[in-house]
């Protein structure tokens, strides 16, 4: 991922794309006003906190202090941790890395860290979405989160292999792979990455530091999270670490199908710049044209992913707290129609999925509708 590509790539500043952006955001700050209330995080978010963190420690805490002894509850408290492990990424370290959880930029950076204590990289993390993903938002090569290995193509503009005839098959065990991935190679991997592209410049320590802080986190969090519970656990080795597995497979298989079924979908564009490396929309704009909301009556999917089922709010405005999404909205909802502009919202978190699968499905063979296909 070259800086000069990044560089390159502008949005204009088009009259629409100002118009509905002023427009947008002046009644939600409205919002905020008549209401008399934060865009940051308020007590139900606490409380999810406190619940999802409890998910995660207590029962890893019950089988190594042997009250939890018997071999299917071992692997029950596992498989809950595993999906608190997404729970923790999605509900808790998002908003806080997005600085949204509180107006203390001590509480943001504390929180944010929970991504290391399931064994993932805050520093990494903010780069790879922060900056990559929710600028270029399904741009091929810039949207680090359609940046993926060869067995899986999430775009028209990526290269196609015989193999991708069948990823709507067996890319969902590659997402299961996500975290584990995270916690061996990912991390360093995009790291150095961006260092070559000049994105690690603005942290307030230097690269190798940055290196020796994730070695030490990832270090700290194997011994903790599978070596002491190899040692500890009455299950032989291989038992612990194919639990060790179990867990990450489980949370990477829900953060897989949350983040990819809100932009990997037959109603989201891809789009490329032109030769003068200027994107066809202004950056509101695109970010309408490649997200879609889903489930968005579903409060306890919405309680559950932090409210990335409200994947477009999230986009125009990361750095409120999710626990406003869905009173934004239909404010945003009703901005893009007097705009005439698209919000790409799906029922239901079943068809959010089964639409994903049938867009991994078309990439694979090349069947994708040429009216999200945008050539500049």
């Amino acid at each position: 991922m070259a800086q000069e590509l990044i560089q390159r790539v502008k949005f204009p500043p088009r009259e629409a794309g100002e118009s509905f952006s002023k427009t947008l955001n002046s009644r939600v700050n409205a919002y905020f006003k008549e209401n008399g209330i934060s865009k940051f995080a308020d007590g139900r978010m606490y409380l999810k906190s406190f619940i999802i963190l409890s998910a995660y420690i207590v029962p890893f805490a019950l089988m190594l202090t042997g009250i939890i002894t018997s071999t299917p509850a071992i692997i029950a408290s596992w498989m809950l941790m595993g999906v608190a492990t997404s729970g923790i990424g999605m509900s808790v370290m998002h908003d806080a890395n997005h600085g949204s959880y509180s107006e203390s930029k001590f509480v943001n950076k504390a929180m944010g860290y929970l991504v290391n204590l399931v064994g993932g990289s805050a520093e990494n993390w903010k780069i790879q979405h922060n900056i990559l993903h929710h600028t270029y938002t399904n741009i091929d090569g810039l949207d680090a989160d359609t940046v993926t290995f060869p067995m899986l193509r999430f775009s028209p503009f990526a290269k196609r292999r015989a193999v991708h005839k069948f990823q709507h098959i067996y890319g969902w065990f590659f997402y299961g792979l996500m975290t584990v991935s995270w916690v061996f190679m990912k991390d360093f991997k995009q790291l150095v990455d961006y260092k070559n592209s000049g994105m690690t410049t603005n942290y307030d320590t230097g690269f190798g530091q940055i290196i020796l802080r994730i070695i030490l986190f990832k270090a700290a969090y194997l011994f903790v999270t599978l070596a002491l519970p190899i040692y500890l656990l009455p299950l032989p080795w291989y038992g612990t670490l194919g639990c060790f597995f179990l867990m990450h497979f489980i949370g990477g298989l829900i953060l897989g199908m949350v983040f990819q079924a809100a932009h990997i979908m037959e109603v989201c564009e891809f789009t490329q710049p032109d030769d003068k490396g200027v994107m066809r929309d202004s950056w509101a704009i695109h970010q309408l044209k490649t997200t879609t909301d889903f489930a968005p009556n579903n409060k306890l999917v919405t309680w559950f992913v932090g409210g990335l089922n409200f994947q477009v709010v999230h986009h125009l405005f990361p750095k409120v707290s999710h626990v406003h999404y869905p009173a934004l909205s239909p404010i945003v909802a009703q901005t893009a129609k007097e705009f005439n502009l698209p919000y790409h919202c799906i029922p239901t978190f079943a068809e959010a999925v089964l639409g994903h699968g049938k867009m991994l499905r078309a990439l694979g063979r090349e069947d994708v509708p040429s009216s999200m296909v945008v050539h500049m």
